[in-house]
């Protein structure tokens, strides 16, 4: 017996001891018995796995199993359970409630490690537990510090082992635990689902069964647009996709089939998949819950914690720096159809300092660079494409079909009207955008100044390559003399829902911020600035575009699902604004080209631009579109030099020549309305 199955064993039969002794004083008695009855379960599921019983289960059995594994954070479970940090403290009172949530939560991490047989973090675990027991065993003697002083020497020491799982995952195809579940899976027996150690709902059985449905000739259709747009992107940029060995695919559970194409697709470019588990998504089975814990990091997040990691990290990557620099980048299969998720803002919960915010933003900058030294920008490339899941009603089965022709419309019937656009756009000096209604948009676009007009553009074309759906014209614009106000009365964004967002811009920066999410002010100002900007002080606008996908916006209104589309679809459907990085961040020096041969120049701006003095301060790591809907749009307005105003939307109408076709899909569905 190796050491770690020797400390396995023996922090099991303490865990067996700790579920019925009574040594622990209430109220945290009741706790750790519950947390020492959930590890036992996990246990048992491990014996399971590793003897090879567990997918000779039957698909009620493995169902049950998943209900015993997740029903406790379901919402309608949720409200007296430990993993609810509110529940926490109000059982086990705010000095132990939060540390004992975060503690409960990080046991229920181990379910994935548990199916992989993991054993040295299981044990790792395993023994955090215990030791934290210890400490309330003797509580009267016990300070809050000594606990917390546990948690944070837990995860600092052992980031080397964190680091090294996390980097191999993402770059090292032999760790092939999902791929297999793909490939070698019978895809028509649904037990596979549950060989995830992930939670599986209707979605994920639904959406497996649908596929299943479905001609193989349609899947592959799916599967080659899917990967054909990861080799366009590329070809289009030049870049040898031949010295590449590996892809990052990402998808949720239960598309398995069109992933198993896709697979297959890949390996004709000489591309094997690496599939990690942050790769692999499911629905939650309770959002809040995530939500919850979602800064849980603030417990431990300090210089110290930052400095250490980012040591590991840097040996993990030297460690397979060979594998890093085989990735070609990620080909992503988002969904969208579930129910808009607006949180309940928690004081209980974890949430960093002020100083921890400033913080991880030094960290996350700091990932990023490394990240890029081992995967560089330039020499990779990505593909993102979406489909509905069944959560977004009855009309299902006929919304995937449309998403499958959103997908696949004539490129070469949109490059044209686009081309049009684009050599409208680059006569201006900028762009003036306003809303119509109540909204409240009213912004002025500063573009960069074409020296060569004849061999130069600010626009790129874009249709499906990398970014599907196919559907608009964008560019990185001048910072100096952006400025205005941005107003959408709903919108979805990074998962979450946002009512009113208004943002406010000076010289192409945010100055200014409020939705109408919260009650308390502070809180929408809060919420915007976790999850828009990131707990930067202030983002600048890292692109505008104008979507064309009139087709796509259509269709989202006839079964009424604009609010439950995902910003790669909605970015489509009208003029945008990305808060963050540009489009082209970390690849500003690769010259790209539009189909008419004009260099697109506009790469960088005045933030991005600081890389060739101090890579620190040129990219903040995030790029998040904010899509103005043609119902809210009053007009596009390009003002040349001269003065001269040349309408190209109004009244959410495109009006300019050579762009009429684009309202037709808008004027029938008006017609039949």
């Amino acid at each position: 017996m190796d050491m770690i199955e020797e400390r396995h064993v023996l922090s099991i039969e303490r865990i067996r001891e700790i579920a019925v002794e009574t040594v622990v004083p209430m109220p945290f008695l009741d706790f750790f018995r519950k947390n020492a009855a959930f590890l036992l379960t996990l246990h048992e599921l491990y014996g399971l796995t590793v003897s090879g019983q567990y997918r000779n289960l039957s698909q009620t059995q493995l169902k049950q199993w998943n209900e015993r594994l997740f029903g406790e954070i379901k919402p309608e479970n949720y409200q007296e359970s430990y993993a609810n940090p509110a529940y926490a403290v109000r059982k086990l009172g705010k000095d132990y409630g939060q540390l004992l949530s975060y503690l409960h939560t990080k046991n229920r991490s181990l379910i994935r490690n548990v199916v992989k047989k993991e054993t040295e973090q299981i044990v790792l675990q395993q023994e955090l537990f215990i030791e934290i027991y210890n400490y309330f065993e003797n509580i009267d003697e016990t300070e809050k510090k000594d606990i917390f002083h546990t948690l944070y020497s837990y995860e600092k020491d052992n980031t080397e082992i964190f680091a090294a799982e996390q980097i191999a995952w993402m770059v090292d195809p032999t760790r092939d635990y999902y791929t297999k579940i793909v490939m070698d899976s019978n895809l028509d027996d649904l037990r596979y689902l549950y060989y995830y150690g992930a939670y599986i709902g209707e979605n994920e059985r639904r959406m497996a069964s649908f596929l299943n449905g479905l001609p193989q000739e349609k899947i592959d259709k799916i599967a080659r647009t899917y990967a054909q747009g990861f080799q366009t992107g590329f070809i289009k940029a030049g870049k040898p996709l031949e010295k590449k060995k590996t892809v990052q695919i990402r998808y949720n559970i239960g598309f398995e089939r069109i992933v198993k194409s896709a697979v297959l697709y890949f390996e004709t470019m000489g591309l094997k998949p690496v599939i990690s588990p942050s790769c692999v998504k499911t629905t939650e089975p309770n959002p809040q819950y995530s939500y919850d814990h979602r800064e849980d990091m603030g417990l431990y997040f300090d210089k110290a914690y930052v400095k250490r990691s980012m040591e590991a990290r840097r040996q993990a990557f030297e460690e397979n720096k060979k594998d890093a620099a085989l990735l070609a980048g990620p080909a992503v299969i988002e969904t969208f159809g579930e129910t808009p998720f607006e949180p309940e803002s928690k004081p209980e919960a974890v949430s960093l300092s002020r100083e921890q915010q400033k913080l991880k933003v030094q960290y996350q900058s700091e990932q990023l660079q490394l990240t890029q030294e081992y995967i560089r920008e330039e020499e990779r490339s990505f593909t993102i494409i979406a489909f509905p899941v069944p959560e977004i009603g009855e009309n299902f089965p006929e919304l995937f079909e449309e998403t499958i022709k959103i997908n696949t419309l004539d490129a070469a019937v949109y490059e044209k009207i686009q081309q049009t656009l684009i050599d409208t756009l680059d006569r201006a000096s900028y762009v003036r955008v306003t809303g119509r209604g109540s909204n409240k948009t009213d912004m002025r676009v500063q573009l960069h100044e074409l020296k060569n007009p004849s061999k130069e553009t600010n626009f790129e074309n874009c249709v499906a390559d990398v970014n599907i759906p196919l559907g608009e014209v964008f560019t990185s614009p001048q910072l100096a003399k952006t400025e205005g106000k941005l107003h959408v009365s709903q919108v979805y964004l990074n998962g979450l829902k946002f009512r009113e967002l208004e943002i406010d811009f000076e010289n192409g920066k945010v100055c200014d911020y409020t939705c109408q999410n919260f009650k308390v002010e502070q809180e929408n100002k809060n919420y915007i600035k976790e999850h828009i900007l990131f707990h930067h002080d202030t983002l600048p606008i890292g692109e505008f575009a104008i979507g064309t996908n009139t087709t796509a916006y259509v269709i989202a209104n006839r079964y009424d699902i604009v609010y439950k589309l995902p910003i790669l679809i909605v970015e489509k459907m009208g003029p945008h604004f990305a808060l963050g990085d540009t489009c082209y961040s970390w690849e500003e020096d690769v010259k790209v080209f539009n189909p008419d041969g004009k260099e697109i120049i506009a790469r960088d701006n005045e933030i991005s631009a600081q890389r060739k003095t101090d890579v620190s301060k040129a990219y903040f790591g995030c790029h998040t579109d904010i899509t103005i809907p043609y119902e809210e749009l009053g007009e596009i307005v390009a003002v040349t030099n001269d003065g001269e105003n040349i309408p190209i939307i109004q009244n959410g109408r495109f009006v300019l020549k050579g762009t009429e076709l684009l309202n037709q899909p808008l004027d029938k569905f008006e017609k039949n309305l």
